[in-house]
C-alpha cells in the first residue's frame, strides 16, 4: 500500500497535516484553505453557496436564511472528491457556518462503492481541543510520534507566554468576532485571553460565540477591545469597523479614548483552531503586554485602529 491520500476540507486540519509533514500527501482542499501557500495548487473540492461579498450584515442574513430552512451552507464536490479518492477525509463538525460539515461529506461519499475514505471529523471547542485534535489528525495519518512532538511544542509555546504574563496588571478584554450584528469570541478565545494576561469579559471557554449587545459592551467599559472577525483579514476587519465605529457612545468607550482598539487578522490565526493558535497567543500577549512581549506582528497581523 503507497502512501496515504489525504483531503483536507478545513483550513487549520490542512495546517495540522501540513505541520505534521503530510503536505506532500494532500490530494484535495476546501476552498477556504490557504496556509502553508504550497496548499493554492490542489483541487479544491468546496465552494460556498451563498456570495461572501458585503457587508458583515448582508453576510448574516444570507447565512440565517440558510440555516433557518435547515440547508448547508456549503456544498462538497462529490464527483471531484470521488476522483481524487482519498483515503482519508479531514473535516470537522464543530460550525456549521464556519466550514463544510460531517454531514455534508457523508452525504457525498454515501453513494461510493467499493472502499470508503475515513472520515475524521473534528470538533474544537477548548484550548485544550484545539491541541488534542493535532494527536487525532496524526493518529488517523498513522504518525502518532509526530502528533506527540507536534503537541509538545505548541504546548510550550502556550506554557511560556502564560508563565511570563503571570505577574503583570491585567487588563480588561473585549473580543469582537462579529460586528453586525455584534458577538462576542468564544471556545478557545477566553483562555487565550487569560494565558495572554488579560481579563476576558464576555464569551465563555468551550461555548460558542454569543450575540454582545452593545449596551453591555458600553456598560462594561473595556481597557481593550481586539476584533477578530471570523473569516476576515487585516484588510477587510478595518472596513468592517466602520458601522462599529458609528454606534452611539463609541468614542466614550475607555478603549477607544486611550487607544487600545486593535484590528486583527482573525481569518488567518484567531478562528483557526490549529497549529497557529500559538501565534494566536502571541499576537495576543504583544497587544496586551508590549512591555514584555515583542514578536514583531504589529502591523501583518494586527494594527491599532485610528
Amino acid at each position: 500500500m503507497g502512501p496515504l491520500r489525504i483531503a483536507s476540507l478545513l483550513p487549520s486540519t490542512t495546517e495540522i497535516a501540513c505541520a505534521l509533514g503530510f503536505l506532500p500527501q494532500l490530494v484535495g482542499r476546501s476552498h477556504e484553505c490557504d496556509f502553508p501557500a504550497e496548499v493554492a495548487s490542489l483541487p479544491v473540492c468546496t465552494a460556498p453557496k451563498i456570495s461572501l461579498d458585503g457587508s458583515s450584515r448582508q453576510i448574516d442574513q444570507r447565512v440565517r436564511s440558510l440555516v433557518a430552512e435547515a440547508l448547508a451552507i456549503y456544498r462538497v464536490d462529490a464527483e471531484l472528491l470521488r476522483a481524487l479518492s482519498p483515503d482519508v477525509i479531514l473535516t470537522q463538525s464543530q460550525c456549521e457556518v464556519c466550514a463544510v460539515s460531517a454531514k455534508e461529506v457523508e452525504a457525498a461519499v454515501c453513494r461510493w462503492l467499493g472502499a470508503r475514505p475515513r472520515i475524521v471529523s473534528l470538533s474544537p471547542a477548548t484550548l485544550a481541543d484545539v491541541i488534542g485534535d493535532v494527536g487525532r489528525v496524526a493518529d488517523a495519518l498513522e504518525a502518532p510520534e509526530r502528533g506527540r512532538e507536534l503537541r509538545r511544542a505548541l504546548e510550550r509555546r502556550i506554557a511560556c507566554i502564560a508563565g511570563e504574563s503571570a505577574g503583570a496588571d491585567r487588563p480588561t478584554v473585549a473580543c469582537i468576532e462579529w460586528t453586525e450584528p455584534l458577538m462576542a469570541a468564544g471556545n478557545w478565545m477566553p483562555e487565550l485571553v487569560t494565558c495572554a494576561g488579560g481579563r476576558n469579559l464576555f464569551g465563555e471557554a468551550g461555548k460558542h460565540s454569543p450575540v454582545l449587545e452593545w449596551a453591555e459592551l458600553r456598560k462594561a467599559d473595556p481597557e481593550v477591545i481586539v476584533a477578530l472577525p471570523c473569516g476576515f483579514d487585516l484588510a477587510r476587519t478595518r472596513r468592517e469597523m466602520e458601522p462599529l465605529a458609528a454606534r452611539s457612545g463609541w468614542r466614550d468607550l475607555r478603549a477607544v479614548r486611550t487607544g487600545r482598539v486593535y484590528l486583527t487578522d482573525g481569518n488567518a490565526y484567531f478562528n483557526r483552531p490549529g497549529p497557529r493558535v500559538a501565534e494566536s497567543l502571541e499576537i495576543l500577549a504583544e497587544i496586551l503586554h508590549p512591555e514584555l512581549f515583542s514578536f514583531g506582528y504589529a502591523g501583518r497581523a494586527f494594527e491599532r485602529w485610528v
